[in-house]
């Protein structure tokens, strides 16, 4: 699952996406005013797919303009195939581009490739699990609610989410939270584990499982 902004002056079109999209079970935001979308909160996306022939901004100058703030991968929606064009909005920071008219099936495996291989530093913002980490704001919200996560257990959620897959022990996940000059042990790893869990599960959410005899991984 992935939160998903799409830019596109075509109504049809957004809801073509849309129809496409959500059967992957990704969160769709539709825009179709480029010049309503500037301001935008564009951290909290983790994929922007980009009509660039739009009127009063185009897709090349609305990449332009977000590429600093968001951390995601941005392909264009187009029709223009010329190579010029294709130099120019690689040059301005989008990944991808496909081109229209392009195929549901194409679309859905672009789009759930970029997700999976995207490997850029997340400085601002990103998703895992339906779960949204605001990492400025240190908060996680799930479908558009804030977690009542204490700051510790942030701290862990974050810690997990962002190396997702990988096990660690409740030693490592305590120096990488706490640091070694933490004032408690290690042993407080595992009760901030089930009351993050208790948490959770009011949201049926079970993202972290227990490696026994290792540690704890998010999956």
């Amino acid at each position: 699952m992935g939160y998903i902004l799409v830019v596109d002056d075509e109504a049809a079109m957004l809801q073509l996406i849309h129809r496409v999209l959500e059967k992957d079970r990704h969160f769709i935001s539709l825009i179709s005013d480029a010049r309503t979308a500037i301001n935008m909160n564009f951290s909290k996306y983790d994929l922007i797919l980009l009509d660039i022939m739009m009127p009063g901004l185009d897709g090349f100058e609305l990449c332009s303009q977000i590429r600093s703030c968001a951390d995601c991968p941005i392909i264009f929606l187009t029709a223009k195939i010329q190579e010029a064009d294709i130099v120019r909005g690689l040059g301005l920071g989008a990944d991808d581009y496909i081109t229209k008219p392009f195929g549901t099936d194409e679309l859905r495996a672009r789009v759930n490739a970029h997700l999976r291989r995207d490997t850029r530093e997340k400085k601002n913002a990103f998703s895992i699990s339906g779960i949204m980490f605001q990492i400025n704001a240190k908060e996680a919200e799930f479908q558009g609610k804030k977690l009542p996560l204490t700051k510790s257990e942030y701290e862990i959620c974050e810690y997990l989410a962002l190396h997702h897959g990988q096990t660690f022990t409740r030693e490592q996940i305590y120096e990488a939270v706490f640091g070694f000059d933490g004032e408690s042990d290690n042993s407080v790893i595992s009760t901030h584990i089930k009351n993050i869990r208790g948490k959770l599960t009011a949201y049926n959410l079970a993202p972290i499982e227990t490696v026994w005899g290792i540690g704890y991984k998010w999956v």
